[in-house]
């Protein structure tokens, strides 16, 4: 059934998919890394992990550690998000999750090398939105400074879940972009093989109390669709010249 079903939002509801060169004398670029904890991505690390290894998700690590490691490589800007959460502060739907002090909240170990590297900002966010997430109690917002102080023109996104953390950041960017809130930006590309979200098929869901089905490829692609319907650009290929 879920095999139909995606077979016709992608006959009804294609996302084109383009590919990205990578270069320095192009558009400076910022990778954005969202949630690539144990607590989301590693499996049998909490509530919301994987509960067996996953494919989609493990791809998503792989190619999320190569964009790292070739940003790294060039000292071009990274932002990394961190879902971390206080036991007394829940996020209603989901259960508790990425709890500090868990280890469900740091970087999945392909990852940990990033808290070393100069070259990248680590916010920890307890929202489902990054850009909420980056508001600071003066009023600032993390994002938009990492934005301005590196001249970032394109930001490039991947990570975990691409209906739901992921496009939660993506729209709310662009939307901002679109007031001229985050001046230099201008674009904003997400990289579908380097977006993942999790499986909850609707023959489990049914068994769960306030569970929503949530059958992976289809809700990977609703985001994918959502995200490019609101103006980010999709790529399934990247490669740095």
């Amino acid at each position: 059934m879920d095999i139909e079903l995606l077979e016709q939002l992608q006959g009804n509801l294609p996302v084109n998919k383009g590919h990205l060169l990578l270069s320095s004398e192009k558009k400076k670029t910022g990778l954005v890394l969202v949630d690539l904890v144990n607590g989301f991505c590693t499996t049998g690390s909490g509530n919301l992990a994987p509960q067996v290894p996953n494919q989609q998700i493990n791809v998503m690590v792989e190619e999320s550690t190569r964009l790292a490691r070739e940003f790294s490589a060039r000292k071009w800007p990274m932002l990394a998000f961190l879902d971390t959460h206080y036991p007394d502060k829940p996020e209603p739907p989901y259960p508790p999750h990425c709890i500090v002090g868990s280890g469900e909240e740091n970087l999945v170990p392909a990852l940990e090398w990033l808290e070393d590297d100069p070259n990248v900002v680590i916010k920890r966010k307890d929202c489902i939105n990054g850009f909420i997430g980056s508001i600071q109690k003066d009023g600032s917002n993390t994002f938009v400074d990492w934005v301005r102080a590196n001249d970032i023109q394109q930001v490039l996104v991947a990570g975990i879940c691409t209906d739901i953390c992921v496009l939660d950041l993506v729209v709310t960017v662009l939307s901002a972009r679109n007031r001229g809130l985050i001046p230099p930006l201008e674009e904003v590309v997400v990289y579908s093989q380097g977006c993942a979200t999790y499986d909850l098929p609707l023959h489990v869901a049914k068994n769960i109390s306030g569970a929503f089905p949530h059958p992976q490829d289809v809700t990977h692609h609703m985001g994918l669709y959502f995200a490019k319907s609101r103006g980010a650009e999709i790529v399934d290929k990247i490669s740095f010249i």
